[in-house]
Order: C-alpha cells, then structure tokens, then sequence
C-alpha cells in the first residue's frame, strides 16, 4: 500500500508483541503506548525540513541544524492522548491540538465533539494520532476536518493499522502518508482489528 510505512525496528517489534498481551497491565500498557510512540518519531521525522543556525560552543562558534517548520501534534481523543505524550517527549517544542471524534458503535461512523487548535495550524506540520487504524472513519474525520482547516500538511500515526483503513484513507487522501507499528490481517463483524490488542482506550485507562 503506497500510502503506509510499517516500522519494523526490533524494539518497537518487541514493545508490540508486550501491547498485544492480554495480561498486560493497564500501567504496563500505558508506558509501552508512551515508549513506542517516541521510538516512533525517529522514523516520522526523519525526512522534515532543516535550516542552518549558527551557536556558540565554550570553545568557538559552530554551525548547527534546526528543523524549519513547526510541529503540531494533534491526538485523537482519548487514546491518542498517551501516543502523544510519548511523542511530545522526544519532540518538545511541539505544539499540541486535541481532536474528540469517538465512533458511533451502529454505524462505525465518526461523531466529532471536542476540538481545540493553536493558532496558524495551516503554517505547520500536523501529525493525527490514534493507536488504532481500524475502519478509517475517524482518521477520514480528523483529515477532512483538518483540511477544511486549510492544513496541506498531515501525517496519521498509529499502532495498529488494518488493511481495509489503510485503503480507505488511500482512497480519498493519497497524499497524506500513514505510519504505523504493524498491519494486521483484517477487521471483524464489529470493526475491531484482528488480531489486534483489544480496545486501546479501555485497555489505558481500565474502562473495562
């Protein structure tokens, strides 16, 4: 699939096969969300725009490189919110958006309820983040909504991505590149990705 980069680096492998497990503890869970996350940023970034600064070393002056472009961050409520406090860890001088969209469980639609931006969100690099590339309609809500927001910019991050939400972000937004942890072999009756991890949220935050 043209649109999606699976990260196969050995510890982010290894952290996944410990998400996967149902005997995973919810604190267990929610460091490993974090830790994958930021071993995540180094393949995401990797290919942002740099310009050349010039600093001042206690023995002379240096020429060094900073990224060119502002980043914002905006995970998807409410499990994105642990993926992104991971993230924001390696990238600190990010800025942070929140995006409330949960999927109606008849339908699998998305229904959005919350938003929250900074300012000149258009001008910057926007990274969505959800653990979970199920069905696609809360990725497709969150892009369009963004892009109604005149954001040229995005990128989705995930754990997990099924392949019939990988097509069905293709379809409608080739161009926004999904980076994910694994592809998995399909959803259920019930949308749910399989094998999967179970539900992300309720697995965080002990919901269930």
């Amino acid at each position: 699939m043209a649109n999606l980069t699976v990260l196969r680096h050995p510890l982010i492998q290894e952290k996944l096969t410990y998400l996967r497990d149902k005997r995973t503890t919810s604190r267990t869970f929610r460091s490993l969300v974090k830790e994958i996350a930021g071993l995540m940023v180094y393949e995401i970034t990797k290919d942002l725009p740099i310009r050349e600064v010039e600093v001042e070393t206690p023995l002379a002056k240096a020429v060094g490189k900073e990224v060119a472009k502002e980043i914002t961050l905006v995970p998807i409520i409410r499990a994105g919110i642990e993926m992104m406090s991971g993230m924001l860890h390696l990238i600190p001088h990010a800025r942070v958006g929140h995006m409330g969209i949960y999927r109606d469980e008849e339908s699998l639609r998305p229904i959005q309820y919350y938003e929250k931006f900074p300012p000149n969100l258009k001008e910057t690099k926007v990274f969505v983040i959800d653990p979970m590339l199920a069905t696609g309609g809360s990725a497709l809500g969150a892009i369009e909504f963004l892009k109604e927001r005149e954001v040229e910019d995005i990128s989705f991050i995930c754990l997990l991505a099924a392949p019939e939400g990988v097509e069905a972000v293709y379809e409608k937004h080739p161009e926004v590149p999904i980076f994910a942890a694994a592809l998995d072999e399909r959803l259920n009756e019930r949308g749910y990705i399989v094998p999967g991890l179970g539900d992300a949220g309720d697995r965080l935050y002990r919901t269930i």
